[in-house]
């Protein structure tokens, strides 16, 4: 009976977080990302689909990856191609020209991964996301080809996922600027980092606002398309001790296990990105530089997690709470206060600290 109602109780939580309940304020954001993609971006999108790329997406997968629903390993596919791969290939390219996913496809099962060494709260396990293989190969071809235009779309301020790009390079900016507010001792105002950390930051992503961002950005409608059948045809049941929930269809989220999942992340990110920048543009939010040549930098971001950097000032606070206010209410982002911290130069007064 326990077991029973510990699934019953996990998987209402889930529903609950899967559930959209934002999606408002989505001009607000939209109005300040300009438009990246160009004509030839998307024409190399639409090229016809090859057997290549379905078998290069095969053979860029983990033999031993965790199998979805259906039980059935990459290995499998891997060592029987020479039987199954025109089929799978046939199917595969048919879904990726327009063709209605086939049931089961997208049935995902989700386990729980402790993030601590003794969880007791359902935040302290991470879903990951189990997708069967004939899907993760349709969504890696769609991601191989996303990531390679994703240099000219994505900002300089987010390091992480894009090609040509590492993570450490924003991990060293942020040690730069860091070290140049401590020793920060004159100036009439300080200056102030503020790390945020997104709670359950693929789990609340509203579809809604992926598809306008991509089309903002100028992806085509068809492309569009494309990817959020993938996102939106997903069901989940999760697994608890051993057994199965009832299934979920849920109306937000992306999956951590999705070949797509970080690229599309980030391209919602853009949208907190631009807003940022913008108020830098108009003096609203005054980044940090460590020497009169250098740029101002007001934002960093690390994959779901981002680092502000701005003047310790009523004024600057009074925007970034409005920004983030904005940007929660249109993507679905909600701020883990728990996990985000504010760090102040040492000349900041104290009145300003508590103010901001």
């Amino acid at each position: 009976m326990a077991e029973k109602h510990l699934k019953t109780f996990i998987a209402n939580q889930y529903q609950q977080i899967f559930m959209s309940s934002t999606g408002i304020n989505m001009d607000d954001v939209l109005a300040c990302v300009q438009t990246k993609v160009s004509q030839s971006i998307n024409d190399n999108l639409a090229v016809p689909f090859t057997n290549e790329e379905v078998w290069r997406a095969l053979k860029d997968m983990g033999d031993l990856k965790a199998p979805g629903s259906d039980d059935m390993p990459v290995i499998f596919y891997k060592k029987f191609w020479n039987l199954v791969g025109d089929k799978v290939k046939e199917e595969v390219i048919q879904v990726l020209n327009g063709a209605d996913m086939p049931a089961g496809w997208n049935d995902i099962v989700i386990v729980l991964i402790p993030k601590t060494a003794s969880p007791d709260k359902l935040k302290d396990l991470r879903p990951i996301s189990l997708c069967n293989v004939v899907y993760k190969i349709t969504s890696k071809v769609l991601a191989n080809r996303l990531k390679v235009v994703l240099p000219e779309v994505i900002s300089m301020s987010h390091s992480a996922f894009v090609p040509g790009r590492l993570i450490t390079d924003n991990v060293l900016l942020a040690y730069e600027l860091t070290h140049y507010l401590n020793q920060r001792r004159k100036g009439k105002y300080g200056v102030t980092a503020i790390k945020l950390d997104m709670s359950k930051a693929y789990d609340r992503v509203e579809w809604r606002f992926l598809e306008k961002i991509m089309l903002k950005l100028g992806f085509s409608g068809q492309w569009v398309e494309k990817v959020m059948k993938c996102v939106s045809t997903v069901n989940y049941c999760i697994q608890v001790n051993g057994e199965y929930s009832r299934r979920i269809y849920p109306q937000r989220g992306l999956r951590q296990g999705d070949p797509l999942s970080p690229y599309l992340f980030i391209l919602c990110a853009e949208g907190l990105s631009a807003m940022l920048q913008k108020a830098q543009e108009e003096g609203k939010i005054e980044g940090i530089r460590v020497c009169r040549e250098a740029p101002r930098i007001n934002h960093l971001f690390f994959a779901d997690d981002s680092l502000i950097l701005m003047r310790a000032a009523p004024s600057d606070a009074h925007e970034l709470r409005r920004i983030l206010q904005i940007y929660e209410s249109a993507s679905g982002q909600v701020i883990n206060r728990d996990k985000s911290f504010v760090l102040f130069s040492p000349n900041t007064k104290s009145e300003d600290r508590q103010r901001v």
